[in-house]
């Protein structure tokens, strides 16, 4: 592919275009130049950075300074739409190949725009003549859909185009079927400057060990449903939006409709603006949907998938991952939804009640694509277990009730290093429970006037009791649902038995002097 001066300098204009979109276009023109006419190049860009933007001025461009027709992939009908109407808006003509588009008058047409199944079937049954199409772009090109169609374009430049050079699928990596990956901005470099707004992440620990991998290698919608429609995680999820999404425009991500509607429904108890969408929504339904979303400030939308990909709704101040995912993608695919700038929003907030931080570290973490890319085997090997990533948890009070604690410096106390060292002393695992309700007794006696406020403190502990008993009964390897359970409620008794007999005596120890009568 040549290149003249004239298209150089119409390059470096641009059409409403970053320097850093400008950058990009000059690099793929530039591999693609310096390559065979069947080269496969991939490109990286966060979501935010205007990828459609940036593929739709190399295709006005191509069309201006070559004779071959451009065909553009996407693998979502409203992707379809939404390119065909930024083709439009750069002055590209195009022709939007869906299952009722008449092909009679494909010949007046130098660009397509097609969804991968649609476009399979229409080849297949020879009714769409490639033979002159010299460039094919593939948004979302870590979804596996589109290499089917790799045969059908054996002399065409394909360009990928991605925000997380991952395929969706472990056994068909993207280095398979790409020969180069141009990595471009950072997403910390597009929050520097003002293109993203910055993810500012609450995490809440949840157990996971009872959810199940499927065939695709992330966890089945049925055992998510299990737990996240259990009283104690809608609890959580509660908690955790009136502590840091209370007021503020919220999407929640599940993974299964029936954990979304039990989502709607505790909301909606609760009192708050709240709405339901999934994919058995009609496009009328939706369209409705989503038009209160944008209008009602404080508004809830819980969603099933559907708002992953080709939505675009920069009021978004809060994202809520109501799930555990084993994708990368989807992960940064979920966030990615609350990082459009809009007037004075500079910030967004994420809770994750998933472990996905834990799992893939901070939203905008500087990965090494390239190396992801090459070896993404050596990467999803990295990526720690659920076991392993809770072994590591430790409990941390929210705000709310760490203000209830103030006097004690420490609240945290370590079952497993206890434990430990029980062990090595020779002692029976069970005094680390009773260190551990000395403990708690502390700090509650700490804060407290007298025995009543102590007891009353105490009852405020559940979450962090649970914690406790789940940490030790893994170090001692017998967790059956009714010893747990068990355990759970023994402790409870035992911690305000402890109180009552040992408050005026832990109190004295502390400030030095008897509780008043």
């Amino acid at each position: 592919m040549s290149i003249s001066r004239t298209e150089q300098e119409e390059r470096n204009t641009g059409k409403d275009l970053y320097s850093y979109q400008k950058g990009a276009i000059d690099k793929i023109f530039k591999a693609f130049e310096e390559s065979p006419d069947d080269y496969h190049l991939l490109y990286q860009l966060p979501t935010g950075g205007g990828k459609t933007v940036i593929f739709s001025e190399i295709v006005r461009q191509y069309l201006k300074h070559h004779k071959k027709k451009v065909l553009v992939m996407t693998h979502r009908i409203e992707l379809c739409k939404q390119t065909s109407n930024m083709l439009t808006e750069f002055d590209v003509v195009n022709k939007v190949i869906d299952s009722k588009a008449d092909l009679s008058d494909q010949a007046n047409y130098s660009c397509f725009v097609a969804m991968v199944e649609t476009l399979n079937n229409r080849l297949n049954d020879d009714k769409l003549d490639i033979s002159d199409i010299g460039l094919v772009i593939i948004d979302e090109a870590h979804y596996n859909s589109f290499t089917k169609l790799f045969k059908f374009f054996s002399q065409s430049f394909i360009l990928g185009v991605t925000a997380t050079p991952l395929s969706s699928s472990i056994d068909l990596p993207m280095t398979d079927n790409y020969d180069e990956l141009i990595v471009g901005e950072s997403i910390e470099s597009l929050i520097d400057n003002g293109f993203l707004a910055r993810a500012e992440m609450f995490t809440y620990n949840v157990g996971l060990t009872s959810l199940v991998v499927g065939a695709n290698g992330d966890y089945t919608v049925k055992s998510s449903e299990d737990l996240y429609t259990a009283d104690d995680m809608l609890s959580k999820l509660i908690q955790a939006y009136e502590e840091r999404s209370k007021g503020k425009k919220t999407l929640i991500f599940n993974n299964g409709i029936n954990t979304s509607l039990h989502v709607y429904d505790t909301f909606r108890r609760a009192g708050y603006p709240v709405a339901h969408l999934d994919n058995t929504n009609t496009k009328k339904e939706r369209a409705m949907i989503l038009k209160w979303f944008k209008k009602t400030p404080d508004a809830i939308l819980t969603s099933v998938s559907i708002l992953t990909t080709g939505f675009d709704e920069p009021t978004v101040e809060s994202i809520i991952l109501n799930r555990a995912t084993k994708s990368l993608t989807l992960y940064y695919q979920m966030i990615g939804r609350g990082s459009r700038i809009l007037k004075d929003k500079k910030t967004f907030s994420v809770i994750d009640l998933g472990n996905n931080f834990h799992r893939f570290g901070p939203w905008g973490d500087n990965l090494d694509w390239q190396r992801i890319f090459k070896s993404p085997n050596y990467y999803l090997d990295s990526i720690l277990g659920d076991e392993e990533l809770e072994s590591n948890f430790r409990y941390e009070m929210p705000d709310e009730l760490r203000a209830e604690f103030s006097k004690s410096r420490d609240v945290y106390f370590d079952i497993q290093k206890t434990y430990v060292d029980s062990i090595r002393n020779g002692e029976s695992s069970k005094v680390v429970l009773e260190r551990s309700i000395e403990q708690h007794g502390k700090i509650c006696v700490e804060n407290s006037e007298d025995v009543y406020d102590a007891l009353a403190l105490a009852k405020m502990l559940g979450d962090d009791i649970d914690f406790r008993i789940q940490r030790y009964t893994k170090c001692i390897s017998k967790s059956t649902y009714n010893f747990v359970e068990w355990l759970k409620d023994d402790y409870r008794k035992k911690l305000n038995a402890y109180l009552r007999a040992n408050f005026d005596e832990v109190f004295e120890s502390i400030h030095g002097y008897p509780p008043e009568d």
